[in-house]
């Protein structure tokens, strides 16, 4: 491995559990390939970890061992496996829920990889050039760390400028739709349909305590809808009606073919193809209201007459949500963006309700279930932030 030097400060960093790299770590800026394995030195050129240089987000590399006699090879990965796979078997033993992250990057040990489990197929999704340099040896250690695969499929996170487009990469091809279970609620999946599957699996409590505790006998609207997952574990915990709101046309045969493999008319529910700013506008002048009402908008988004972003506009877009939900009326307040802290998320909580001069209650909090696991030292990684309130 070549050896690279490190500041004393990212030695520092590192050794106490952080697994990111930064251009700024480095005592000179490595010019090596995309995806070579390293040992980090310090300024006395001791150990101090092994890594792989990548460029993805806002950083250059993830580590990989602090452990100076750890092989990086196709043994170290299969033993990352064999550990996922034992911290998910309350997962694998419920026969209730066949979708679940199987393996969360520097959650479990290598940053840069997500691999999702769907009935027997597993989709792995790389982050980096540099970790898709190592895609065979880590697609071989996976095959014998885990016994039981009908097939694998990958996605790429990473601009490929078109060079990869192989999605489907071993076994069987799943069937279209793919039916999974998540809490008895039945998902169509699609493994070969561009960077989503359908359904987003780290919201998968939140999905559960609208179905038990927010839905019977309510008006729901599910704002940003995309395929009405949301909709359907409310109409399952029998909700009076859903309305699913999503600019994307798709939106509309995906959400209604999510209630029909449930055995739920979808024209007893209302699917609407619309901005949600302007479906605010329009609720408003119709004047309809909601008993509950969801959002969980992308982190940005561009359509042809607004941009907008979590840190920016997520208050504004909270006041639209307070306006049209019923006194005592339930909000689900989510987002996934990475760059919003827990606390910035409630302070833009507060202010949405103190600009609408209402009052509310916190109910209940939630972040990425255990599947998701996270490493307590890159709190970048505990990403979804979610708060169910009540209106006053």
């Amino acid at each position: 491995m070549e050896k690279i030097m490190v500041k004393m400060q990212a030695t520092n960093k590192i050794k106490s559990g952080y697994p990111l790299l930064v251009k700024g770590d480095f005592v000179k800026e490595p010019s090596v390939t995309e995806g070579t394995l390293v040992e980090l030195i310090d300024q006395q050129k001791k150990f101090v970890a092994s890594a792989y240089l990548a460029k993805q987000n806002k950083g250059d590399g993830w580590i990989l061992s602090l452990n100076p006699q750890e092989k990086i090879n196709q043994k170290f990965f299969e033993k990352l496996f064999h550990l996922a796979g034992s911290n998910r078997t309350f997962l694998e033993a419920n026969g209730d829920t066949t979708a679940y992250r199987f393996f969360n990057g520097e959650g479990d040990g290598l940053g840069g990889l997500t691999i999702d489990f769907y009935a027997d197929y597993y989709v792995f999704s790389w982050y980096s050039e540099g970790i898709y340099t190592h895609q065979k040896m880590i697609i071989e250690a996976f095959k014998s760390a885990v016994p039981a695969i009908k097939g694998i499929y990958q996605k790429f996170r990473y601009d490929t400028k078109g060079q990869n487009d192989e999605s489907h990469v071993f076994g069987e091809k799943a069937p279209e739709p793919l039916l999974v279970q998540e809490n008895g609620i039945q998902y169509a999946t699609y493994m070969n349909d561009g960077l989503m599957t359908g359904i987003f699996l780290d919201q998968r409590e939140v999905r559960e305590a609208i179905r038990e505790k927010y839905a019977v006998g309510k008006t729901i609207l599910n704002t940003f809808s995309y395929t009405g997952a949301f909709s359907v574990a409310a109409a399952m915990g029998g909700a009076l009606e859903t309305t699913s709101v999503d600019l994307a046309n798709r939106s509309l045969p995906k959400t209604k073919e999510q209630f029909e493999v449930n055995g739920i008319d979808p024209e007893t529910q209302k699917i609407i193809v619309m901005d949600v700013f302007d479906y605010f506008k329009y609720a408003s002048k119709k004047e309809l209201s909601f008993d509950t009402v969801i959002i969980d908008p992308p982190s940005f988004a561009r359509s042809k007459k607004r941009t907008f972003s979590v840190a920016k506009d997520y208050s504004k877009l909270l006041e639209e949500v307070i306006e049209i939900t019923n006194k005592n009326g339930v909000i689900v307040a989510s987002t996934n963006a990475a760059n919003v802290t827990m606390e910035k998320f409630e302070g833009f909580i507060k202010k949405a309700f103190a600009n609408k001069n209402c009052q509310f209650d916190w109910l209940e909090k939630y972040q990425l279930p255990n599947d998701f696991k996270i490493n307590t030292h890159f709190p970048e990684g505990d990403y979804l932030k979610v708060w169910i309130l009540r209106k006053k």
